[in-house]
Protein backbone atom coordinates (compact mmCIF):
# COMPACT_ATOMS: atom_id res chain seq x y z
CA UNK A 1 0.00 0.00 0.00
CA UNK A 2 2.78 2.53 0.69
CA UNK A 3 4.50 1.92 -2.93
CA UNK A 4 1.45 2.53 -4.33
CA UNK A 5 0.36 5.64 -2.10
CA UNK A 6 3.81 7.27 -2.80
CA UNK A 7 3.64 6.39 -6.54
CA UNK A 8 1.44 9.53 -7.76
CA UNK A 9 4.36 12.19 -6.56
CA UNK A 10 4.52 15.07 -8.67
CA UNK A 11 8.23 14.93 -10.12
CA UNK A 12 8.47 18.95 -9.74
CA UNK A 13 8.59 18.24 -5.77
CA UNK A 14 10.67 15.46 -5.79
CA UNK A 15 13.63 17.97 -5.10
CA UNK A 16 11.95 18.73 -2.31
CA UNK A 17 11.64 15.92 -0.54
CA UNK A 18 15.33 14.36 -1.52
CA UNK A 19 16.60 17.46 0.37
CA UNK A 20 14.49 16.75 3.17
CA UNK A 21 15.55 13.20 3.51
CA UNK A 22 18.70 13.26 6.11
CA UNK A 23 16.80 15.14 8.62
CA UNK A 24 13.89 12.52 8.46
CA UNK A 25 15.65 8.95 7.33
CA UNK A 26 15.49 6.86 4.59
CA UNK A 27 13.85 3.20 4.22
CA UNK A 28 16.10 0.36 4.32
CA UNK A 29 17.95 -1.01 1.39
CA UNK A 30 15.74 -3.02 -1.17
CA UNK A 31 15.87 -6.44 -1.79
CA UNK A 32 18.64 -8.04 -4.20
CA UNK A 33 17.52 -8.16 -7.54
CA UNK A 34 18.97 -11.85 -7.83
CA UNK A 35 17.01 -12.76 -4.51
CA UNK A 36 15.13 -15.94 -5.34
CA UNK A 37 11.29 -15.22 -6.29
CA UNK A 38 10.25 -18.67 -4.27
CA UNK A 39 12.26 -17.38 -1.14
CA UNK A 40 10.77 -13.95 -1.37
CA UNK A 41 7.12 -15.31 -1.18
CA UNK A 42 7.62 -17.66 1.79
CA UNK A 43 9.19 -14.47 3.54
CA UNK A 44 5.93 -12.27 2.83
CA UNK A 45 4.22 -15.31 3.90
CA UNK A 46 6.06 -15.70 7.34
CA UNK A 47 5.42 -12.32 8.17
CA UNK A 48 1.59 -12.09 6.44
CA UNK A 49 1.34 -15.40 8.85
CA UNK A 50 3.13 -13.42 11.90
CA UNK A 51 0.45 -10.39 11.76
CA UNK A 52 -2.46 -13.54 10.87
CA UNK A 53 -1.78 -14.81 14.66
CA UNK A 54 -1.10 -11.58 16.48
CA UNK A 55 -4.50 -10.35 15.20
CA UNK A 56 -6.30 -13.83 15.68
CA UNK A 57 -4.61 -13.23 19.65
CA UNK A 58 -5.51 -10.04 19.88
CA UNK A 59 -9.26 -9.87 19.35
CA UNK A 60 -10.18 -13.14 19.77
CA UNK A 61 -11.45 -12.28 23.31
CA UNK A 62 -14.38 -10.69 21.04
CA UNK A 63 -16.17 -13.75 20.89
CA UNK A 64 -15.01 -15.77 23.75
CA UNK A 65 -15.80 -12.63 26.50
CA UNK A 66 -18.48 -13.63 28.26
CA UNK A 67 -17.02 -17.06 28.45
CA UNK A 68 -13.99 -16.04 30.24
CA UNK A 69 -15.92 -13.89 32.12
CA UNK A 70 -18.02 -16.20 33.16
CA UNK A 71 -15.35 -19.08 34.07
CA UNK A 72 -13.13 -16.27 36.06
CA UNK A 73 -16.69 -14.44 37.79
CA UNK A 74 -16.16 -10.87 36.26
CA UNK A 75 -18.13 -8.83 34.46
CA UNK A 76 -18.26 -7.72 30.69
CA UNK A 77 -16.82 -4.71 31.33
CA UNK A 78 -13.64 -6.19 33.26
CA UNK A 79 -13.48 -9.12 31.01
CA UNK A 80 -13.30 -6.28 28.37
CA UNK A 81 -9.42 -5.30 29.78
CA UNK A 82 -8.06 -8.04 27.96
CA UNK A 83 -8.66 -6.45 24.47
CA UNK A 84 -7.46 -2.60 26.70
CA UNK A 85 -4.38 -3.88 27.97
CA UNK A 86 -2.72 -4.75 24.78
CA UNK A 87 -3.48 -2.18 22.85
CA UNK A 88 -1.72 0.69 25.06
CA UNK A 89 1.34 -1.61 25.95
CA UNK A 90 1.17 -1.80 21.95
CA UNK A 91 0.96 2.07 21.91
CA UNK A 92 4.36 2.49 24.27
CA UNK A 93 5.85 -0.46 22.89
CA UNK A 94 5.78 0.78 19.06
CA UNK A 95 8.38 3.89 19.51
CA UNK A 96 10.10 1.96 22.25
CA UNK A 97 10.86 -1.22 20.95
CA UNK A 98 11.36 -0.06 17.05
CA UNK A 99 14.03 2.38 18.60
CA UNK A 100 15.76 0.62 21.10
CA UNK A 101 16.74 -2.38 18.71
CA UNK A 102 17.34 0.13 15.41
CA UNK A 103 20.40 -1.35 15.22
CA UNK A 104 19.29 -5.33 15.41
CA UNK A 105 18.45 -7.56 12.31
CA UNK A 106 15.05 -7.49 12.11
CA UNK A 107 14.89 -11.05 11.41
CA UNK A 108 15.94 -12.27 14.91
CA UNK A 109 13.57 -9.24 16.05
CA UNK A 110 10.53 -10.82 13.87
CA UNK A 111 11.73 -14.41 15.51
CA UNK A 112 11.74 -13.28 19.35
CA UNK A 113 8.46 -11.27 19.43
CA UNK A 114 6.46 -14.46 17.52
CA UNK A 115 8.03 -16.79 20.20
CA UNK A 116 7.00 -14.51 23.03
CA UNK A 117 3.47 -14.53 21.62
CA UNK A 118 3.22 -17.74 21.74
CA UNK A 119 4.18 -18.36 25.34
CA UNK A 120 1.85 -15.59 26.08
CA UNK A 121 -1.16 -17.45 24.57
CA UNK A 122 -0.09 -20.31 26.75
CA UNK A 123 0.17 -18.86 29.54
CA UNK A 124 -3.29 -17.73 29.13
CA UNK A 125 -4.84 -21.54 28.64
CA UNK A 126 -3.25 -22.32 31.61
CA UNK A 127 -4.21 -19.31 33.46
CA UNK A 128 -5.72 -20.49 37.00
CA UNK A 129 -6.63 -16.50 37.66
CA UNK A 130 -7.93 -13.67 36.26
CA UNK A 131 -4.82 -11.65 36.73
CA UNK A 132 -2.66 -14.03 35.04
CA UNK A 133 -4.90 -13.68 31.86
CA UNK A 134 -3.96 -10.32 31.72
CA UNK A 135 -0.90 -10.23 32.24
CA UNK A 136 -0.54 -12.75 28.77
CA UNK A 137 -2.53 -9.82 27.03
CA UNK A 138 0.72 -7.52 28.22
CA UNK A 139 2.96 -9.66 26.77
CA UNK A 140 0.52 -9.55 23.23
CA UNK A 141 0.65 -5.96 23.62
CA UNK A 142 4.67 -5.73 23.37
CA UNK A 143 4.64 -8.24 20.29
CA UNK A 144 1.84 -6.15 18.71
CA UNK A 145 3.91 -2.96 19.15
CA UNK A 146 6.85 -4.60 17.70
CA UNK A 147 5.91 -6.91 15.20
CA UNK A 148 3.45 -4.57 13.55
CA UNK A 149 6.01 -1.40 13.63
CA UNK A 150 8.87 -3.24 12.07
CA UNK A 151 7.02 -5.86 9.82
CA UNK A 152 4.20 -3.73 7.81
CA UNK A 153 7.34 -2.19 5.67
CA UNK A 154 8.99 -5.28 4.84
CA UNK A 155 7.73 -6.00 1.85
CA UNK A 156 10.05 -3.85 -0.19
CA UNK A 157 13.39 -5.74 1.49
CA UNK A 158 12.10 -8.80 0.72
CA UNK A 159 10.87 -8.97 -3.07
CA UNK A 160 11.93 -7.23 -6.16
CA UNK A 161 10.56 -3.33 -6.06
CA UNK A 162 7.96 -4.19 -9.55
CA UNK A 163 6.24 -6.60 -6.47
CA UNK A 164 6.26 -4.33 -3.47
CA UNK A 165 3.30 -2.97 -3.59
CA UNK A 166 1.80 -6.68 -3.91
CA UNK A 167 3.48 -8.12 -1.54
CA UNK A 168 2.39 -5.32 0.76
CA UNK A 169 -1.35 -5.68 0.06
CA UNK A 170 -0.66 -9.64 0.86
CA UNK A 171 0.55 -8.45 4.07
CA UNK A 172 -2.56 -6.32 5.02
CA UNK A 173 -4.58 -9.13 4.00
CA UNK A 174 -4.24 -10.43 7.11
CA UNK A 175 -5.92 -8.36 9.25
CA UNK A 176 -9.24 -8.50 7.96
CA UNK A 177 -8.48 -13.00 7.54
CA UNK A 178 -8.03 -12.79 11.26
CA UNK A 179 -11.21 -11.64 11.54
CA UNK A 180 -12.67 -14.10 8.70
CA UNK A 181 -10.66 -17.61 9.88
CA UNK A 182 -9.06 -16.78 12.77
CA UNK A 183 -11.33 -15.37 15.53
CA UNK A 184 -14.39 -17.88 14.08
CA UNK A 185 -11.82 -20.50 14.18
CA UNK A 186 -11.35 -19.92 17.53
CA UNK A 187 -14.84 -19.16 18.62
CA UNK A 188 -16.11 -22.22 17.45
CA UNK A 189 -13.31 -24.20 19.13
CA UNK A 190 -13.94 -22.65 22.47
CA UNK A 191 -17.54 -23.51 22.18
CA UNK A 192 -15.92 -27.27 21.56
CA UNK A 193 -13.93 -27.77 23.72
CA UNK A 194 -13.59 -24.29 26.03
CA UNK A 195 -11.39 -20.96 25.42
CA UNK A 196 -8.51 -22.37 26.98
CA UNK A 197 -7.72 -25.05 24.53
CA UNK A 198 -8.68 -22.36 21.81
CA UNK A 199 -5.77 -19.94 23.42
CA UNK A 200 -3.57 -23.16 23.34
CA UNK A 201 -4.00 -24.05 19.62
CA UNK A 202 -3.46 -20.56 18.56
CA UNK A 203 -0.17 -20.45 21.04
CA UNK A 204 0.80 -23.74 18.69
CA UNK A 205 0.00 -22.05 15.61
CA UNK A 206 2.55 -19.59 16.74
CA UNK A 207 5.18 -21.56 17.24
CA UNK A 208 4.79 -22.75 13.47
CA UNK A 209 5.14 -19.37 12.42
CA UNK A 210 8.11 -18.92 14.58
CA UNK A 211 9.46 -21.85 12.56
CA UNK A 212 8.93 -20.90 9.21
CA UNK A 213 10.26 -17.29 9.86
CA UNK A 214 13.56 -18.86 10.78
CA UNK A 215 13.29 -21.36 8.57
CA UNK A 216 12.61 -18.82 5.12
CA UNK A 217 13.59 -15.15 6.40
CA UNK A 218 17.15 -14.00 5.36
CA UNK A 219 19.13 -11.89 7.38
CA UNK A 220 17.55 -7.89 7.90
CA UNK A 221 20.43 -5.87 8.88
CA UNK A 222 19.13 -2.49 10.39
CA UNK A 223 18.41 0.48 7.62
CA UNK A 224 21.60 2.46 7.65
CA UNK A 225 19.41 6.00 9.10
CA UNK A 226 17.31 4.00 12.10
CA UNK A 227 14.20 4.89 13.27
CA UNK A 228 15.24 7.84 15.99
CA UNK A 229 13.21 10.11 18.87
CA UNK A 230 13.87 12.97 16.69
CA UNK A 231 12.61 10.97 13.10
CA UNK A 232 9.31 10.27 15.00
CA UNK A 233 9.31 13.72 16.45
CA UNK A 234 10.14 15.36 12.90
CA UNK A 235 7.39 13.57 11.69
CA UNK A 236 4.76 14.51 14.57
CA UNK A 237 5.60 17.59 13.41
CA UNK A 238 3.51 17.44 9.98
CA UNK A 239 0.26 19.25 10.12
CA UNK A 240 -1.39 16.00 7.59
CA UNK A 241 0.12 13.66 9.98
CA UNK A 242 -1.66 15.45 12.87
CA UNK A 243 -4.59 14.71 10.89
CA UNK A 244 -4.21 11.27 10.41
CA UNK A 245 -3.49 11.02 14.08
CA UNK A 246 -7.18 12.78 14.76
CA UNK A 247 -9.20 10.71 12.36
CA UNK A 248 -7.73 7.27 13.32
CA UNK A 249 -8.31 8.21 16.80
CA UNK A 250 -11.90 8.73 15.96
CA UNK A 251 -12.50 5.92 14.42
CA UNK A 252 -10.87 3.66 15.99
CA UNK A 253 -12.53 4.41 19.28
CA UNK A 254 -15.89 4.32 17.38
CA UNK A 255 -15.51 0.61 15.64
CA UNK A 256 -13.39 -0.72 19.20
CA UNK A 257 -15.87 0.73 21.23
CA UNK A 258 -18.57 -1.09 19.77
CA UNK A 259 -17.18 -3.86 17.98
CA UNK A 260 -15.43 -5.25 21.43
CA UNK A 261 -18.99 -5.80 22.92
CA UNK A 262 -20.85 -7.12 19.81
CA UNK A 263 -20.91 -10.29 21.14
CA UNK A 264 -23.15 -9.13 24.45
CA UNK A 265 -25.25 -7.46 21.90
CA UNK A 266 -25.98 -10.63 19.90
CA UNK A 267 -26.76 -12.50 23.19
CA UNK A 268 -29.20 -9.77 25.03
CA UNK A 269 -30.77 -7.52 22.28
CA UNK A 270 -30.64 -9.87 18.91
CA UNK A 271 -31.35 -12.86 21.11
CA UNK A 272 -29.06 -15.37 19.39
CA UNK A 273 -29.56 -18.59 21.70
CA UNK A 274 -26.60 -20.63 20.29
CA UNK A 275 -22.73 -20.12 20.18
CA UNK A 276 -22.78 -21.66 16.63
CA UNK A 277 -24.80 -18.81 15.47
CA UNK A 278 -23.06 -15.87 17.40
CA UNK A 279 -19.85 -17.40 15.51
CA UNK A 280 -21.74 -17.61 12.16
CA UNK A 281 -22.01 -13.87 12.58
CA UNK A 282 -18.99 -12.98 13.04
CA UNK A 283 -17.40 -14.99 10.70
CA UNK A 284 -20.02 -13.30 8.13
CA UNK A 285 -18.84 -10.22 9.30
CA UNK A 286 -15.24 -10.96 8.69
CA UNK A 287 -15.67 -12.22 4.73
CA UNK A 288 -17.53 -8.52 4.54
CA UNK A 289 -14.41 -7.12 6.27
CA UNK A 290 -12.00 -9.05 3.47
CA UNK A 291 -14.06 -7.15 0.93
CA UNK A 292 -13.82 -3.76 2.48
CA UNK A 293 -9.90 -4.02 2.56
CA UNK A 294 -9.47 -4.91 -0.88
CA UNK A 295 -12.10 -2.49 -2.03
CA UNK A 296 -10.75 0.47 0.16
CA UNK A 297 -7.09 -0.65 -1.04
CA UNK A 298 -7.72 -0.36 -4.54
CA UNK A 299 -8.70 3.48 -4.21
CA UNK A 300 -6.79 3.97 -1.67
CA UNK A 301 -3.58 5.81 -2.48
CA UNK A 302 -5.77 7.95 -4.83
CA UNK A 303 -8.65 8.83 -2.54
CA UNK A 304 -7.67 8.49 0.84
CA UNK A 305 -10.09 10.99 2.36
CA UNK A 306 -13.40 9.29 0.15
CA UNK A 307 -12.24 6.17 1.32
CA UNK A 308 -12.17 7.15 5.11
CA UNK A 309 -15.07 9.24 4.96
CA UNK A 310 -16.94 6.92 3.03
CA UNK A 311 -16.02 4.10 6.08
CA UNK A 312 -16.84 6.46 9.04
CA UNK A 313 -20.29 6.64 7.43
CA UNK A 314 -21.46 3.29 6.71
CA UNK A 315 -20.02 2.76 10.44
CA UNK A 316 -22.13 5.20 11.66
CA UNK A 317 -25.20 3.86 9.89
CA UNK A 318 -24.70 0.35 11.06
CA UNK A 319 -23.67 0.80 14.56
CA UNK A 320 -26.61 3.59 15.33
CA UNK A 321 -29.44 1.25 13.11
CA UNK A 322 -28.14 -1.79 15.27
CA UNK A 323 -30.56 -0.95 18.17
CA UNK A 324 -33.40 -0.70 16.34
CA UNK A 325 -32.77 -3.27 13.48
CA UNK A 326 -30.69 -6.01 15.12
CA UNK A 327 -33.48 -6.58 17.54
CA UNK A 328 -34.14 -9.46 14.63
CA UNK A 329 -31.48 -12.12 13.09
CA UNK A 330 -31.72 -10.47 9.50
CA UNK A 331 -31.61 -7.08 10.24
CA UNK A 332 -28.22 -7.80 12.90
CA UNK A 333 -26.64 -9.81 10.36
CA UNK A 334 -27.42 -7.06 7.10
CA UNK A 335 -25.81 -4.38 9.67
CA UNK A 336 -23.25 -6.26 10.42
CA UNK A 337 -22.11 -6.56 6.21
CA UNK A 338 -22.63 -2.93 6.19
CA UNK A 339 -20.16 -2.81 9.41
CA UNK A 340 -17.24 -5.34 8.41
CA UNK A 341 -17.08 -3.59 4.93
CA UNK A 342 -16.72 -0.17 5.99
CA UNK A 343 -14.11 -1.03 9.00
CA UNK A 344 -12.42 -3.37 5.86
CA UNK A 345 -11.05 -0.02 4.45
CA UNK A 346 -10.32 1.30 7.88
CA UNK A 347 -6.68 0.44 8.62
CA UNK A 348 -5.42 0.27 4.83
CA UNK A 349 -6.60 4.00 4.53
CA UNK A 350 -5.17 5.02 7.63
CA UNK A 351 -1.72 3.49 6.84
CA UNK A 352 -1.72 4.56 3.70
CA UNK A 353 -2.59 8.42 4.75
CA UNK A 354 0.38 7.73 7.65
CA UNK A 355 2.43 6.69 4.72
CA UNK A 356 1.63 9.59 2.70
CA UNK A 357 2.07 12.40 5.25
CA UNK A 358 5.82 11.08 5.81
CA UNK A 359 6.87 9.46 2.39
CA UNK A 360 10.93 9.60 3.69
CA UNK A 361 10.14 7.90 6.65
CA UNK A 362 8.19 5.20 6.42
CA UNK A 363 9.53 2.95 9.38
CA UNK A 364 8.69 6.04 11.84
CA UNK A 365 5.17 6.15 9.91
CA UNK A 366 4.56 2.93 10.71
CA UNK A 367 5.55 3.43 14.12
CA UNK A 368 3.48 6.11 14.24
CA UNK A 369 0.51 4.48 12.87
CA UNK A 370 0.71 1.24 15.35
CA UNK A 371 1.19 3.66 18.17
CA UNK A 372 -2.04 5.55 17.51
CA UNK A 373 -3.92 2.77 16.21
CA UNK A 374 -3.20 0.33 19.37
CA UNK A 375 -3.67 2.99 21.96
CA UNK A 376 -7.01 3.88 20.68
CA UNK A 377 -8.48 0.63 20.45
CA UNK A 378 -7.70 0.16 24.12
CA UNK A 379 -9.33 3.59 24.73
CA UNK A 380 -12.34 2.55 22.84
CA UNK A 381 -12.47 -0.87 24.83
CA UNK A 382 -12.53 0.59 27.82
CA UNK A 383 -15.09 3.20 27.27
CA UNK A 384 -17.21 0.90 25.95
CA UNK A 385 -16.73 -1.37 28.96
CA UNK A 386 -17.60 1.65 31.31
CA UNK A 387 -20.64 2.44 29.55
CA UNK A 388 -21.65 -1.80 28.96
CA UNK A 389 -21.55 -2.26 32.88
CA UNK A 390 -23.47 0.56 33.58
CA UNK A 391 -26.06 0.93 30.43
CA UNK A 392 -26.61 -1.73 27.98
CA UNK A 393 -24.59 -3.12 24.71
CA UNK A 394 -27.29 -1.18 22.61
CA UNK A 395 -25.48 2.18 24.56
CA UNK A 396 -22.59 1.53 23.19
CA UNK A 397 -23.57 1.10 19.92
CA UNK A 398 -25.07 4.26 19.83
CA UNK A 399 -22.03 6.04 21.18
CA UNK A 400 -20.05 4.33 18.80
CA UNK A 401 -22.27 5.32 15.54
CA UNK A 402 -22.01 8.87 16.89
CA UNK A 403 -18.39 9.12 17.26
CA UNK A 404 -18.46 7.44 13.34
CA UNK A 405 -20.70 9.76 12.40
CA UNK A 406 -18.28 12.77 13.81
CA UNK A 407 -15.28 11.51 11.56
CA UNK A 408 -17.46 11.21 8.42
CA UNK A 409 -18.20 15.24 9.30
CA UNK A 410 -14.48 15.81 9.66
CA UNK A 411 -13.23 14.08 6.46
CA UNK A 412 -15.42 16.00 4.52
CA UNK A 413 -14.70 19.05 6.71
CA UNK A 414 -11.23 18.25 5.44
CA UNK A 415 -12.49 17.22 1.96
CA UNK A 416 -14.02 20.92 1.49
CA UNK A 417 -11.14 22.84 2.81
CA UNK A 418 -8.46 20.89 1.02
CA UNK A 419 -9.80 18.89 -2.23
CA UNK A 420 -6.21 17.47 -3.52
CA UNK A 421 -3.90 15.70 -1.91
CA UNK A 422 -0.98 18.13 -0.92
CA UNK A 423 2.55 16.21 -2.61
CA UNK A 424 4.66 18.67 -0.17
Amino acid sequence: MTTTGSSRTAPARRPHRTTAAPDSGSPAPPAPAGRAPLKGRLAVLAVTLGIFTIVTTEILPIGLLTRIGADFGVSDGTAGLMMTLPGFLAACAAPTVTVATARFDRRLMLCGLVALLALANFTAAAAPVYWLVLLSRVLVGVVIGGFWSIGVGLAERLVPAASAGRATAVIFSAVPLGSVIGVPAGTFLGDLAGWRTACAAVGGLAVGVWVLTALVLPPLPAAVRATSPALLRATLRGVHTRFALLMTFLVVLAHFGAYTYVTPFLERTTHLTTAATVTLFLLVYGVAGVVGNFAGGAVVARRPRTVFGTAAALLALATLLLPVLGREPVGALALLVVWGVAYGAVPVASQTWFAKAAPGAPEAASVLFTASFQATLSLGALAGGMVVDRTSPAVVMVLGGATAALVALVAWLHFAKRPAWPVG
